[in-house]
């Protein structure tokens, strides 16, 4: 999940919340980041996600040939929770369950005493989540989006993001080539897809 135009992105502001799931916490109750979904299957929204393990940042990326340029500019930041974090440090591979939380955000070049290069806003764009709940989900992933602090149904499966991940993801479904502390770890555990390793020799006997 990195900068996805491919998949709906809710323009709203996302309030924060204290819990994912609908249901009061009790008050010794330790802190989870296990996906709460409600009767229907909606997803709730992830609290405190800006508290997360940052993964990367993208500027105006696209994953598709543009005609012309945007008239805005775009940072995308991608978090994940930490416990999925920890076990993708130890292994290379991400657990069930996986939350990573995709935030799109403006980009400003003026701005107090900034005269070249661009800054983020506080204007939050949207923001797409992708999970790893391979119990409840076909393919085992599923791309959330959304809108006004609302649970959100799963994007159909027949979304066109979906099989651009499971064709170009370096690690099961994610866009684990775009996040440098990681695809490191990736490399050296074994666990790049057999589909990115054929595309990254391509892309190298290309550029040669």
């Amino acid at each position: 999940m990195k900068a996805s135009t491919l998949c709906a992105i809710a323009l709203a502001l996302l309030p924060g919340t204290d819990a994912w799931s609908d249901e009061p916490a009790a008050a010794t109750a330790a802190p989870t980041h296990v996906p709460q979904y409600t009767a229907d299957g909606r997803l709730q929204p992830p609290a405190a996600y800006r508290e997360w393990i940052y993964l990367s940042s993208g500027l105006d990326m696209s994953y598709r040939e543009r005609a012309g340029m945007m008239d805005h500019s775009m940072f995308d930041n991608v978090f994940v929770e930490p416990e999925a974090y920890r076990a993708f440090v130890a292994t290379g591979r991400w657990p069930d369950p996986t939350v990573l939380v995709m935030e799109v955000r403006g980009a400003a070049s003026k701005g107090s005493i900034n005269q070249t290069g661009k800054f983020q806003t506080a204007d939050l764009m949207g923001m797409e989540v992708h999970v790893k709940d391979t119990r409840r989900f076909e393919g085992g992933w599923a791309f959330f989006a959304f809108d006004g602090g609302q649970p959100a149904m799963p994007i159909p499966q027949a979304a066109e993001c979906y099989a651009c991940h499971r064709q170009h993801g370096a690690v099961d479904t994610t866009f684990v080539q775009f996040y440098p502390t990681l695809f490191g770890i990736a490399e050296h555990k074994g666990s790049l897809s057999e589909a990115y390793r054929k595309e990254a020799a391509a892309s190298a006997g290309h550029a040669k």
